[in-house]
């Protein structure tokens, strides 16, 4: 088939400046799809990279994740990024937050089972059950403004049954976890 081909109609010129004006077009959407990916990747979303085995199996060390801490709100299960300048000033801790504000954890170490308001939970996401007390002396009530948070991989974690992290201000987290986006074999929502 051949390309029909649009008529010029009597009296009409060609545009000598559509090319230039295509390539203007190109620049300003490209100019724009820049800014906004600036913007977004320095206010709403940052990459974060995993260090050591605390959060062994769901994250592993090297792996890179896309935070956001826009309109965050804590909650149980969540996979968090916090700096805690008193452990390590120099890298963001990651976690997954067990307890909020105003519930009561309690630790059973003999039989490694995590209690909330009295009530073992299920956690499908840990590598082993809970046996390193570390510094945990329970119950404990979560306060107001904070939450309870601990690797997967609890019996290598520093978490807050340490002393040096405890009882996780709010204000010191730097967002939630939702992707794997490195390396690209392990491309995966973090649950």
């Amino acid at each position: 088939m051949a390309k029909e081909k649009k008529k010029q109609t009597a009296g009409e010129t060609p545009d000598p400046y559509a090319a230039s004006k295509e390539l203007y077009d190109w620049i300003y959407c490209l100019l724009y799809a820049t800014i906004l990916c600036v913007l977004l990747f320095s206010f709403a979303v940052h990459a974060i990279d995993v260090v050591g085995s605390s959060m062994v199996p769901t994250l592993h060390n090297g792996d890179k994740m896309l935070v956001s801490g826009l309109f965050y709100k804590p909650k149980a299960g969540d996979v968090v990024v916090f700096k805690k300048d008193e452990y390590d000033a120099n890298r963001s801790l990651v976690k997954r937050v067990i307890a909020v504000e105003g519930q009561e954890i309690n630790i059973d170490f003999t039989n490694g089972i995590v209690y909330i308001d009295g009530e073992a939970i299920s956690e499908p996401y840990i590598n082993d059950l809970t046996y390193n007390k570390l510094d945990f002396i329970g119950p404990k009530t979560v306060p107001e403004g904070c939450v309870f948070v601990m690797g997967d991989n609890r019996n290598a974690s520093i978490d807050s049954r340490k002393n040096q992290i405890g009882m996780l201000d709010t204000r010191m987290i730097l967002g939630r976890a939702y992707y794997v986006i490195y390396p690209l074999s392990a491309i995966r929502a973090i649950r």
